[in-house]
């Protein structure tokens, strides 16, 4: 027989539920605490799912290749066969050449899948994406003979080793917009070993190529890739508009592979480097606008670039430069938050009389050095040139540079600012700078020909070419020379 329930009965329950509803509404801490682990636990489930897929019905084996166009192709789709062994060029230019029909519709994906893609250089299309899976790995064919010869870049008239022809990079581009290169941190490789050896034994009789170079372009964006041992230059945006380089980790060896450097913007606007990991055989990022007469009569400025949240190490050269190609002027530059460790110089501005142009706005904001021989260097006797058609007399600018929250250990030289008559260095600032140091010697702060001011206290003591003010700005001391020399040469 079932029961039911009076009016009576009814109404009873209704008053009971009524009067428990404000007790635990009192608790409110009890409530809040179940209801925090109910949402944090959703936002989770669905993150995960986010990321993995259906993660509350099966775990994810692997990260599916994102297409990030409108139509997207697998490198295995044109016979590419990813075995270290088998020569993948013409996969590659097929495919290319394919997501060439797509420039109007949004352009099209390479997904390059895990594997060893072995590849003489290809060239690279607009509105396309090259994307390398976790574990797949681009190598550069070793053999000199597979790299097309190209005439020599015309802001600096000649190879950078030798006159003439130069070779082509791995991955080439010209006059493309909207190019990305990106992956699940896959990797290029260039191969280098062979290359540099080669260097080093005179073998070669023409310039070695880069690893990634983009020519005349706009909207290039690299980033969450590991480019490792190139020729050459690893990555060489050149006369590019609009570049952006993220989350990219460089390699070579920090010594024996010449000239490695890591990314070199050359006559480029608009420009971000960020987050990136670089350890290389020579400069870790170096700026540049031509070469003398060349890069003089080119006239494309490097300009607006920003530079921030790195790790560099260069044991042979310096982590960030500009120059020394500088001819067609450098400008509103800024380098922050960058840490350098266990490197031969930190910063550098190298160039000479004959390169012209200019190296001005350029701010250098919450540096940290461990352990380098040399902090900030500015060099202006750095006399390699094409030819002997440059003019002497062409003598760069050097100006309005500013160095702010600068500090270290183990450094010898914190600062070496080499100028000369011809070519002082104006106009510069230092304010928080605090570097410990190794160096014994008298002269640590060096400088020549330099004009500029000290804010606040500084350490180690700046040397006597640099006017003093207090922390409000206000002038304390004025220099009693601007033209002193104390460059320790025996350094």
């Amino acid at each position: 027989m079932v029961e039911i329930p009076t009016f009576g009965r009814l109404f009873h329950q209704r008053q009971e539920f009524k009067r428990w509803i404000p007790a635990l509404i009192s608790s409110h801490r009890t409530l809040f605490t179940v209801l925090w682990i109910i949402g944090f636990g959703s936002l989770f489930i669905w993150q995960r799912n986010l990321v993995n897929g259906l993660w509350i019905f099966k775990p994810a084996l692997e990260r599916p290749m994102p297409s990030l166009r409108p139509f997207a192709f697998n490198l295995t789709d044109f016979g590419g066969k990813g075995d270290g062994k088998t020569e993948n060029t013409n996969a590659f230019e097929m495919a290319i050449a394919e997501i060439a029909k797509f420039r109007t519709k949004g352009g099209g994906q390479l997904n390059v899948p895990p594997g060893y893609w072995l590849t003489a250089p290809f060239n690279l299309t607009s509105h396309m994406t090259l994307f390398l899976a976790e574990g797949a790995v681009i190598l550069g064919i070793e053999n000199e003979e597979y790299w097309p010869l190209m005439p020599p870049l015309p802001s600096y008239g000649a190879g950078r080793e030798h006159a003439g022809p130069r070779y082509g990079s791995l991955i080439h581009g010209q006059h493309l917009k909207d190019v990305e290169i990106t992956g699940h941190n896959g990797t290029i490789n260039g191969q280098g070993q062979s290359w540099w050896k080669k260097y080093k034994q005179k073998l070669l009789n023409y310039t070695r190529g880069p690893l990634v170079q983009i020519m005349w372009s706009s909207d290039i964006r690299i980033s969450n890739i590991t480019l490792r041992d190139s020729p050459f230059w690893t990555i060489h945006p050149y006369d590019c508009k609009n570049v952006a380089i993220a989350n990219v980790t460089i390699l070579a060896p920090v010594f024996g592979a010449p000239n490695t450097d890591g990314i070199d913007p050359d006559s480029c606007e608009n420009v971000v480097i960020e987050d990136c990991y670089i350890s290389v055989g020579d400069d870790g990022i170096a700026i540049k606008s031509g070469w003398d007469q060349y890069g003089i009569a080119y006239g494309r400025p490097s300009t607006n670039i920003l530079i921030r949240n790195l790790v560099v190490r260069s044991t042979v050269s310096a982590g960030v430069s500009i120059g020394s190609e500088m001819s067609g002027g450098v400008s509103n530059v800024t380098v922050e938050n960058v840490l350098v460790w266990s490197s031969r110089r930190a910063m550098r501005i190298k160039t000479s009389a004959g390169r012209g142009g200019y190296v001005q706005n350029i701010t250098y904001r919450n540096i940290t050095f461990n352990n380098v021989r040399v902090g900030f260097v500015v060099k202006t006797d750095y006399n390699e040139h094409p030819d002997e058609g440059y003019d002497p007399k062409a003598f760069p600018i050097i100006k309005d540079i500013n160095f702010i929250g600068i500090h270290g250990q183990g450094v010898r030289v914190p600062v070496r600012l080499h100028g000369s008559p011809e070519i002082p260095l104006r106009n510069l600032t230092f304010r928080d700078f605090s570097v410990g140091i190794t160096y014994k010697k008298k002269h640590i702060f060096q400088c020549s020909f330099v004009q500029g001011r000290v804010i606040g206290s500084i350490f180690p003591a700046p040397c006597e070419n640099l006017d003093r003010y207090d922390e409000q700005e206000q002038l304390v001391r004025r220099s009693s020379s601007q033209n002193i020399t104390d460059i320790d040469y025996d350094f």
